[in-house]
Formats: structure tokens, sequence, C-alpha cells
């Protein structure tokens, strides 16, 4: 997977913090959902613009 299809920083979104591309969803704040037990389902469920896709690109840029 080349999660730079998916994962990009821009200095004007979020201060440059590598986002979801098309959201505002950082990396760190989707890992932190992770972090406290929130599901792939529950995620996706409550950010309909991501995809599963783009989830497994965070996962790749954190790795």
């Amino acid at each position: 997977m080349d999660w730079r299809e998916y994962i990009h920083s821009d200095p004007n979104i979020l201060v440059g913090k590598p986002v979801v591309k098309g959201t505002r969803l950082s990396v760190e704040f989707l890992l932190g959902l992770f972090a406290v037990g929130w599901t792939e389902k529950q995620v996706l469920d409550n950010y309909p613009s991501l995809t599963p896709e783009a989830l497994k690109a965070v996962f790749a840029f954190a790795a």
C-alpha cells in the first residue's frame, strides 16, 4: 500500500499535521480513536468520508 495516495500534509490544514486527503482528520486523531478502543466500524460509521483503504493508509503511515 502506498499511503501517499491517502495521506498528505499542508501547512494550511491543521498546521501541517498529516491528514487523510479530502478531510481534516489527522492521522494522530484517528490513531487516538483506535487507542481508546474504537473499532474500524465505529470510525467508518462516524466519519463516512473515510474509506477502509484510507484507514489502512493511516496504519501504513504510522508504521
